[in-house]
């Protein structure tokens, strides 16, 4: 149960794949476009609800309850070893273009 008040994420559908435009590859075509908005719950729900939430500058949302006490999870990807052989290489070049300098 997440409490009312409680800072959480909802995903919204904002367009159904058969609202979607021509313009746009297949496979994308395929899925809705959505959107994730974080807010203050309105009302105790669970997960999976449908809810209503205030966004931080006020607006009012309705969609999907999907995370409680969202937080910020950025990365870089995961490890690609041919930069590492690419950024050794580079700094070889590098190194004889100032020693002929």
């Amino acid at each position: 149960m997440v409490k009312k008040g409680e800072w959480v994420k909802i995903e919204k559908i904002i367009l159904k794949p058969e609202e979607r435009t021509a313009k746009i590859p297949e496979e994308t075509k395929k899925v809705p476009y959505v959107v994730h908005i974080n807010g203050f719950l309105q009302e105790d729900a669970e997960l999976g609800d449908e809810v209503t939430i205030v966004s931080r500058i006020g607006r009012t949302h309705k969609g999907k309850l999907i995370e409680e006490k969202p937080s910020f999870k950025h990365n870089f990807g995961d490890f690609v070893p041919q930069l590492v052989d690419i950024s050794i290489e580079l700094k070889k070049e590098l190194e004889e273009i100032n020693k002929i300098k």
